[in-house]
C-alpha cells in the first residue's frame, strides 16, 4: 500500500505546482537567512579569535554558510521544475532528472538536520576552546612591547568591559599570573624584589586585577589592588557581595553569549528543515501524479500521487534486500577473481617421452 496516496485532477495538479513554486522561492529566502546567520556568527567569532584556542568553533558558521548556498541552489532549481510542470511539453525534459534530484534532496535535508543539531551540541567544544584561549590571552596581557601580542591588553580589557566579566573563571585568575609588564616595575624597590623572590618562577604576582574588571555601577571607588587585604581599605570585606569587581568569569560570559546565539540559529535551522521537508514531499507528490497519468494526450484526466510506492515497512525491507544483494554480488566478484588467480598460478604438467 502506497504511503500518502492522493488522487489528483488537472486543477489540483496545477494548484500543487503553483504552491510548490511559491514555497521554493520562500525556501530561497530561507537559504539566504541561513547564509546570513552563518556569516554573522563567523564575524562575531573572528572578533574574539585571539581568546579562542582553535578553529573548531567555526564549524557551525561554515556549515550554516554552506547550507544556505545549497538551499538557494536546490530550491531555485526546484522552482524551475515546478514552473515547467504546468506545461506537459516542458515537463518531459525534467522527468529523467527528478528521481536523482529527489535523492539529493533527501541527503540535503539530512545535512540541514545535522547542522541544526550541531548548533545545539557545540557548547562543550566551545567551552574548552574559550577556557584555553582566555588562559593564554591573559598570559600575554603584559606583553605590550612584544610584536604580535601588543594588542592583547586592549583585547582583554575591551572584552571585560563589554561582557562585564573578569578573568577566565573569575577575578582571582589574575592573582596567578604576572599581568604587569616588567617595564613598569621598579626593581630597586624592596617590595618588588621580595615579591619576585617569594615566587618560584620569579614572577611579580599581586592580589590585584586590571582596571577593566571594575564595576562602574558600584558606589565605592574601584579597589583593584590589595583586593584580599581587608586592613588596607576602610570598611572593606572582600568576601562580601559589596566587592566592586565583576564576579563572573569571561569564559562563562562568552559561553552564554555564543551558546544563546547558536541555539537560536539552531531553532531557525530546524524550522527551515521542516519547511524543506514539506517542499520535498510536495515535489514527490507532483512527480508521481504527473508520471501516473494514464493518457498523456488528455491532460485533464485523473492521476494518483504518493510519497512512497509501498508502506514504510515494505520500503525498509526492500532497501535491506537490495543491500544484501549488493553485498552478495561483491562477494561473488571477489570469489571469481580469486579463482581466476589460482588457475593462472597453476603450471600445467609436461610429460616428456623418450
Amino acid at each position: 500500500m502506497a504511503l500518502l496516496k492522493i488522487k489528483f485532477n488537472q486543477k489540483k495538479r496545477v494548484k500543487l505546482a503553483q504552491g510548490l513554486w511559491l514555497m521554493n522561492w520562500f525556501s530561497v529566502f530561507a537559504g539566504i537567512l541561513v547564509f546570513s546567520m552563518g556569516l554573522f556568527l563567523k564575524i562575531e567569532l573572528r572578533k574574539r579569535s585571539e581568546v579562542m584556542d582553535n578553529s573548531e568553533s567555526h564549524l557551525v558558521p561554515n556549515s550554516l554558510i554552506l547550507m544556505g548556498i545549497l538551499s538557494c541552489a536546490f530550491n531555485g532549481f526546484a522552482g524551475k521544475i515546478c514552473y515547467d510542470s504546468l506545461d506537459p511539453a516542458k515537463f518531459v525534459k525534467w522527468k529523467p532528472l527528478l528521481k536523482p534530484y529527489l535523492a539529493l534532496c533527501c541527503v540535503f535535508n539530512m545535512l540541514i538536520f545535522f547542522v541544526a543539531l550541531i548548533c545545539f551540541l557545540m557548547r562543550g567544544s566551545l567551552d574548552s576552546t574559550l577556557a584555553h584561549g582566555l588562559k593564554n590571552g591573559m598570559k600575554f596581557y603584559r606583553d605590550t612591547d612584544t610584536p604580535g601580542r601588543c594588542f592583547m591588553k586592549k583585547t582583554i580589557d575591551m572584552l571585560q568591559i563589554e561582557f562585564k566579566c573578569c578573568g577566565n573563571n573569575g577575578y582571582k585568575d589574575w592573582f596567578e599570573i604576572q599581568w604587569i609588564s616588567n617595564r613598569y616595575l621598579d626593581f630597586s624597590s624592596k617590595e618588588v624584589k621580595d615579591r619576585i623572590k617569594s615566587n618560584v618562577d620569579g614572577r611579580y604576582l599581586v592580589d590585584g586585577v586590571p582596571f577593566s574588571c571594575c564595576n562602574p555601577s558600584s558606589p565605592r571607588p574601584c579597589i583593584q589592588y590589595q583586593v584580599t587585604n581587608n586592613s588596607a581599605h576602610y570598611s572593606y570585606d572582600y568576601q562580601t557581595e559589596e566587592l566592586n569587581l565583576w564576579r563572573r568569569g569571561c569564559r562563562e560570559a562568552l559561553l552564554s553569549y555564543y551558546s544563546g546565539m547558536m541555539s537560536s540559529m539552531g531553532a531557525v535551522t530546524l524550522l527551515v528543515w521542516l519547511f524543506e521537508m514539506s517542499v520535498m514531499v510536495g515535489l514527490r507528490l507532483l512527480h508521481t501524479s504527473l508520471e501516473s497519468i494514464t493518457n498523456p494526450e488528455d491532460p485533464e484526466c485523473e492521476s494518483e500521487g504518493w510519497v512512497l510506492e509501498n508502506s514504510l515497512k515494505d520500503t525498509f525491507k526492500s532497501a535491506l534486500e537490495n543491500l544484501k544483494k549488493l553485498g552478495k554480488f561483491n562477494q561473488v566478484q571477489a570469489g571469481a577473481e580469486g579463482a581466476e588467480g589460482e588457475e593462472g598460478g597453476k603450471t600445467p604438467a609436461i610429460t616428456t617421452v623418450s
